[in-house]
């Protein structure tokens, strides 16, 4: 017979391991290496648009991250595709947005720790986050698809085009 310890362990750890598969799965997590890299720029850089191709898409839901708060969509891996390191200055807008021939989103985790969510920027298919009052610091990018075909993409980041 079973000592009524051991009873009780046995059940606590069925319960960890049923709670714990219930939790949705982290969909991104900005401490990883970038995919395709990163980047540092300071106001007023040139070229401006500063150009990177990549490959979106990944086998993470960005709409199940419960950090996100299901604001966000697409399949996007869990590092991001690409880091920014700006450094802001007053005035200056900073835009990201993505073009590709497929229907892309973004998910991207600012300076200040929020997660922005961008798709289908001004009429099209592509997405982006306009920054009116940017901050300086670390921006994450991850470039999602709405299927599980990865597909060729194209990062630009601007000062110019709002």
């Amino acid at each position: 017979m079973k000592s009524t310890l051991s009873m009780r362990l046995g059940a606590a750890s069925i319960a960890c391991a049923m709670m714990a598969a219930a939790m949705p799965a982290a969909a991104q997590d900005p401490s990883l290496r970038p995919n395709f890299g990163s980047v540092n720029l300071n106001a007023g850089f040139t070229p401006d648009p500063y150009t990177v191709r990549i490959t979106a898409g990944g086998d993470r839901n960005a709409n199940d991250a419960s950090s996100l708060g299901g604001e966000c969509v697409g399949m996007i891996t869990e590092a991001p595709d690409f880091r920014i390191t700006y450094g802001a200055q007053q005035g200056l807008a900073l835009t990201i947005r993505v073009d590709s021939r497929e229907d892309t989103t973004l998910v991207v985790n600012g300076p200040d720790g929020q997660w922005y969510c961008g798709d289908d920027l001004q009429g099209s298919l592509n997405p982006g986050v306009i920054y009116r009052t940017p901050l300086s610091g670390v921006y994450d990018i991850w470039v999602g698809t709405y299927g599980e075909t990865p597909a060729p993409a194209q990062i630009r980041i601007t000062e110019m085009e709002q």
